[in-house]
């Protein structure tokens, strides 16, 4: 995902920012178009009568979310932009369509806008922040993973899934009637937030031969890297905004680490199951025995331990300790399967798979 660098997009004048030129600040709109899906859900309208028809729980679930934190605004649009952003994941990948992800879906988007961030509004209390910023994470839950398939790169550390998910995130935004120029804060922030949210891809080649692999969550350095590219980035309210939720948004989204154990190990089993799909291999294949095996108990151990960090303050005081906790439970599990199949290697990936649950399960 490396590149030739930021593109900002940033109109200045002297030493202190001018008129806004434009509405961004990496420049990923224009790059990638719409597809069938798109065309397929083009409004709020018929995404509503999609998850009606589907996941009729979904609407009633996220008008509960949208109006929990919305602190008496007017936030129709941003709820008509959060089933327009689910519909379209649940379609493209999800339990809708014909192309289905066992992690990126639509019940993807439900862990994020009702448990995880319920948690965070329970710890720190709606107070902690504005209700625009709350209503942004909402929207991030819904949008980050629109693209799963994208094989365009682009400039910099973004990944190409992400990058292709800002471009559709804007279109929906636009679509649900809000304005590039007097909106201009949502759509940096939701640029900036799904960028921050690529993760390092190495981890699932982790194994015990490749032991020092790094990356992790681009939100944790997305600042720096914004200051090599274009350091006068600070100077845009906008832009701050959009990088401090950044931070907490990909908290929010690599947050089974902090979750009960039992919920860590589901997320790892369905993850495992998209990755073995992803390569075009059927759990029950005896090739797909060792890639489960590695993403299992190396990966595993390697996403917890070295590659996952909080990225910021408030998420590691509502999941710090919940990690802390899965600590020992992560390596006990980790070194138990690799026990379990050293001596006997085993028959395919669905064998290695429910040897892991049920470790998890006696945890």
């Amino acid at each position: 995902m490396s590149g030739s660098g930021v593109h900002l997009r940033i109109s200045y004048t002297g030493d202190k920012p001018s008129r806004y030129e434009h509405p961004v600040i990496l420049g990923y709109a224009t790059l990638y178009q719409a597809d069938a899906i798109e065309s397929a859900l083009p409004d709020a309208t018929s995404a509503r009568c999609l998850l009606a028809e589907h996941r009729p729980d979904i609407i009633s679930r996220l008008e509960a979310r949208v109006l929990s934190v919305a602190n008496g605004m007017d936030a129709c649009k941003h709820l008509d932009a959060t089933l327009l952003g689910t519909a379209r994941l649940g379609l493209r990948h999800g339990s809708f369509g014909a192309d289905f992800h066992h992690y990126h879906n639509e019940n993807h988007i439900m862990d994020l806008a009702e448990r995880r961030l319920g948690r965070m509004i329970e710890t720190c209390g709606l107070g902690a922040m504005p209700g625009d910023d709350w209503l942004a994470l909402v929207l991030f839950s819904a949008c980050h993973d629109l693209r799963q398939r994208e094989p365009v790169d682009c400039p910099g550390p973004t990944g190409g899934n992400e990058a292709s998910s800002i471009s559709e995130t804007f279109r929906i935004l636009d679509a649900c009637g809000f304005d590039r120029t007097t909106d201009r804060a949502l759509y940096v922030a939701m640029e900036l937030m799904i960028a921050g949210s690529t993760f390092d891809p190495r981890l699932s080649e982790a194994s015990s031969d490749t032991a020092n692999l790094t990356g992790g969550a681009l939100a944790r350095s997305l600042g720096l890297w914004l200051d090599g590219g274009q350091p006068m980035w600070r100077e845009d309210a906008d832009a701050r905004r959009g990088e401090r939720l950044g931070r907490m948004a990909a908290d929010i989204d690599t947050a089974n680490v902090g979750e009960e154990f039992q919920l860590l190990g589901v997320s790892a089993l369905q993850l495992a199951e998209e990755q073995l799909m992803r390569r075009q291999l059927r759990p029950e294949q005896p090739e797909s025995a060792q890639q489960a095996l590695n993403f299992l108990s190396y990966g595993q151990h390697h996403y917890f331990f070295d590659l996952h960090r909080f990225s910021s303050r408030e998420a590691e005081r509502v999941f710090g300790p919940q990690k802390l906790a899965n600590s020992e439970k992560v390596r006990k599990t980790s070194t138990a399967l690799m026990a379990r199949f050293e001596s006997s290697p085993a028959a395919n990936g669905r064998v290695v798979m429910e040897a892991f649950a049920a470790l998890c399960a006696e945890a």
